[in-house]
């Protein structure tokens, strides 16, 4: 079998490589048969023009020829540049994201067709993207409009926009300017206008109809080179109302649980010691019998007494709990804090058999607080802690400081006593609420209102040596 390959070509037409595999023409490009003939067109017109200024004196002719070539000069200018027109119009249509426009012109040209079709993949992304910004920018906007919690931007010179219909509820009336918050009173104007991005507070707000509270918390946005701060304004009334329902049944049902455990014993005893002083009065008692009727009185008196001491110790507590709490901090080198309460207890940790672990990290760890307030916060959750593994041979309290990632400083005390169910960890802040038969209850709740006066908070978890994890934030 003999094999034979015949190149093919052809007069006038060139083989101009494409993507791939593919094959232009200029015979099928309309544009290259056009540079072509404009430019013979362009040569023709300079000969003629050339032998009519040689030979002759038709002033006339070569004026028009002249025109004529001047039109074509022109005309191959605009035909050869008509690609970048295109691009520039591309240009201009991406740049004002206008997906409107059509290059499907090009396509018809083999020159431009792979040019064309880009244009028009790019245009259909931007059309595509476009649509899918609109669609999120309604679903965002319903979903402002729709939110239970006001929204407002506060801008930099004052303006005031309302973002929701939760907050044109609230407002009732069209606001501006931070200058119409003074309409709900000057200090929920004043609260809101000093508000910080990041920051987050309690505000009371006027209205005709009663006063509402507010929590209001704000974050820093930037809209067109402007600082903005959203703040979002949350109705907490039903909310703190049931609380501090719920917190105010609570204290009443154990203050009345002590006062009758209290008063009950009382009136008994006082009820016999007057049985006891009636008998007395009468002559139908031997000596014998006075003396136990008065030893027995003295018995009564002695209760009535004790029980009443610490009805009254019952009730200086809670009056210690209703004290408001003011702290004057200072930074406090936490290694001294704890040296300081190693050496106020070390007798009570030396008498009941009691490990006490210290560790702070970094050793120069310092803090923020009020020393007598701090001393005194420690020094009850320490005694908790002796408390819950005062039955353990092995008893072990750990307290430890280190940094919390931010700015504060995080203090714990771990014991490997038998812990708190979580079902009561909640309740163990409740004031008068105890787990203990001899305790008080007041010791967490004074520590959480030591915290509070801080800025900072408290909590229970797991020890990691098997009791009880007080986690103490400043």
């Amino acid at each position: 079998m003999k094999l034979s390959y015949r190149p093919k070509f052809s007069l006038g037409r060139a083989i101009i490589p494409k993507r791939g595999t593919h094959f232009v023409g200029l015979r099928s490009s309309r544009f290259h048969w056009g540079i072509v003939l404009r430019v013979l067109g362009l040569v023709a017109t300079l000969a003629v023009l050339n032998l009519l200024a040689a030979h002759s004196h038709w002033y006339v002719t070569i004026g028009l020829a002249l025109g004529a070539l001047v039109i074509q000069i022109v005309d191959l200018i605009r035909f050869s540049t008509r690609s970048s027109q295109e691009v520039a119009r591309f240009l201009d249509a991406v740049a004002f994201d206008d997906a409107s426009v059509s290059f499907s012109g090009l396509s018809g040209d083999p020159a431009f067709a792979e040019l064309g079709k880009a244009m028009t993949r790019v245009l259909g992304q931007v059309r595509l993207s476009r649509a899918e910004r609109e669609e999120q920018g309604r679903y965002l906007q319903a979903l402002v409009a729709h939110v239970p919690v006001a929204l407002i931007v506060i801008e930099a010179e004052g303006g005031v926009q309302l973002l929701n219909l939760a907050a044109r509820r609230l407002f009732e009336r069209t606001c501006t300017h931070v200058a119409d918050f003074t309409r709900y009173g000057p200090e929920f104007a004043t609260a809101l206008e000093h508000l910080k991005p990041g920051q987050g507070q309690l505000v009371r707000m006027e209205r005709p109809d009663g006063s509402l509270q507010l929590k209001a918390a704000a974050t820093g946005i930037t809209l067109k080179g402007a600082q903005r701060s959203l703040v979002s304004l949350q109705n907490i009334e039903t909310e703190l109302t049931a609380h501090q329902l719920a917190a105010w049944q609570s204290v009443i049902r154990i203050m009345a649980h002590e006062v009758t455990n209290s008063l009950t014993p009382i009136a008994s005893l006082a009820q016999t010691a007057r049985h006891l002083v009636a008998d007395l009065r009468g002559d139908g008692l031997t000596a014998k019998d006075r003396a136990a009727h008065f030893i027995d009185a003295d018995e009564a008196l002695e209760t009535l007494a004790r029980r009443s001491e610490g009805l009254s110790h019952f009730v200086q507590n809670h009056r210690r709990l209703t004290r408001r709490m003011e702290a004057s901090p200072s930074e406090l080198p936490v290694s001294r804090v704890f040296a300081r309460l190693q050496r106020l207890m070390n007798e009570d940790f030396a008498a009941r058999g009691i490990r006490l672990e210290l560790r702070v990290e970094p050793a120069e760890l310092e803090v923020t607080a009020d020393a007598e307030l701090l001393d005194q916060a420690l020094i009850n959750l320490v005694r908790n802690a002796m408390d819950a593994v005062r039955d353990r041979p092995d008893a072990v309290i750990a307290l430890s400081a280190e940094r919390d990632g931010t700015d504060g400083v995080i203090l714990t005390v771990d014991d490997n006593g038998p812990g708190i169910a979580p079902a009561l960890r909640d309740k163990v802040f409740v004031p008068f609420f105890t787990t203990r038969r001899d305790g008080n209850g007041v010791g967490l709740t004074l520590v959480r209102q030591i915290a509070m006066a801080h800025g900072g908070s408290v909590s229970l978890a797991e020890a990691p040596i098997g009791g009880m994890r007080v986690r103490l934030r400043l």
